[in-house]
């Protein structure tokens, strides 16, 4: 029915609202969601906000409390190395599988995808930061990517959704290393173009150790 397909794309939206609030810092870590309070903030119903905090929670993006509610997952240190490391055993492999599988659409995708990354990346090197959003879907599209050749539907989503919670932390600490990771953002696309695997699981394993490090400099108040 009708009615039907109106109120799923209405808890659609409302789910992908919350989430990416919460991956993009607005909703805190640790911050509890009142269901009255994200009622109106969401114009969703206090059912249809119990089914998208549940779903999130499956995610690990919130966490229920029986009778006393749901609020937001907290972060911490190991937990940010722990999905940084899955992060990369999992775009390692999808890249050794895009590299062998890549065409020239690939090929084409990937320097588009890198093309938008390093304006955005010239943008917030001068200091403009309000398009930080923006950056971090560009970083997204370009990761993305790299390893959208590899030939599974399963590992590009399982890919996404590990680095969303990676990127939920960059977003938390305002981490952005400058000129030293749009270098490796430029040596990745040669890299991949070249089909030289060594070269670009070595640079990935910088750069996303890289990142580690920065995000937990920069949020020194993450505690295990």
């Amino acid at each position: 029915m009708l009615s039907d397909l109106v109120n799923e794309t209405v808890s659609e939206n409302s789910y992908k609202r919350i989430r990416a609030d919460i991956i993009f810092g607005r909703l805190a870590p640790g911050q509890k969601l009142k269901l009255e309070k994200l009622k109106e903030t969401y114009d969703t119903s206090v059912s249809t906000l119990r089914e998208i905090l549940n779903r999130l929670a499956s995610e690990g993006l919130v966490v229920a409390e029986g009778q006393r509610g749901f609020h937001v997952a907290p972060m911490s240190p190991t937990d940010l190395k722990e999905i940084a490391a899955l992060r990369l055993l999992l775009e390692t492999h999808a890249l050794e599988q895009s590299f062998q599988r890549g065409d020239v659409d690939w090929e084409a995708r990937l320097v588009s995808a890198h093309y938008k990354l390093a304006r955005m990346e010239s943008i917030m090197a001068s200091g403009d930061t309000s398009q930080t959003e923006d950056w971090k879907r560009y970083d997204w599209e370009f990761h993305q990517a790299l390893i959208s050749a590899c030939g599974s539907r399963l590992l590009m989503e399982t890919h996404a959704a590990i680095f969303d919670k990676y990127l939920r932390y960059q977003m938390v600490a305002l981490s952005y290393r400058g000129k030293i990771a749009a270098d490796e953002h430029k040596l990745l696309l040669d890299a991949a173009l070249e089909r030289d695997q060594k070269t670009a699981k070595k640079i990935l394993g910088l750069h996303i150790e890289g990142g580690v490090e920065h995000a937990l400099a920069r949020k020194s108040s993450l505690q295990d």
